[in-house]
């Protein structure tokens, strides 16, 4: 009885040896190629529908109406794209591709929002006990935000034996700080077929 213990025991140090030393083949990529292994929501969606909806938006009279109104870009903060999809999906990726389109159109300013804002007061507050007169930055000198954009994603899932088609779909608004006067809505679509 000891005898098979002890045999048990060295095999499962044997096992768990031999699992630890396996090597994985790695590939490095372009990061601009689009892989869609598992068939779930990936980076190439997060980019292909942030850079539509800038478009889009860009695109619209509330820009032009705004330009001409006030002589200057509009100040953006983008607040919380909500996932109600069926699967996790990291929101924080998507609204940094949206703040990226944004920034580099050169069309729109784009504030931190309000998460950030506050790391950013502390760091303010802390310069005004702690960093020399001559490089203190101010309080109360931030830019304020003239519209907010804000959204939603969501999917609906068709299934059929080992086929299965996945529906995202992204829903942005952007809305009027001032006024609460909705500017611009726009969605987009990602239809997937998956068949295993």
């Amino acid at each position: 009885m000891k005898t098979r213990s002890t045999l048990i025991g060295i095999l499962a140090i044997a096992l768990f040896l031999a699992s630890c030393s396996s090597k994985r083949e790695v590939t490095r990529i372009d990061p601009n190629t689009q892989i869609d292994l598992s068939g779930r929501w990936n980076d190439t969606d997060s980019k292909l529908v942030a850079e539509e909806m800038i478009g889009d938006v860009l695109s619209k009279p509330w820009l032009v109406r705004f330009e001409t109104a006030n002589s200057a870009r509009p100040v953006v903060i983008i607040g919380d794209v909500v996932n109600r999809s069926h699967e996790h999906i990291s929101a924080e990726t998507f609204i940094k591709d949206i703040e990226r389109a944004f920034i580099n159109s050169g069309k729109v300013r784009v504030v931190e929002n309000a998460q950030f804002r506050e790391k950013l007061r502390e760091e303010l507050e802390s310069q005004q006990t702690y960093a020399s007169e001559e490089t203190r930055k101010q309080l109360a000198k931030e830019l304020g935000a003239d519209f907010i954009m804000f959204g939603t994603i969501n999917s609906t899932v068709d299934e059929l034996g080992k086929e299965k088609v996945v529906n995202y779909k992204t829903n942005l608004e952007m809305v009027d700080l001032q006024s609460t006067e909705k500017v611009w809505i726009g969605d987009k679509e990602i239809k997937k077929y998956i068949k295993n």
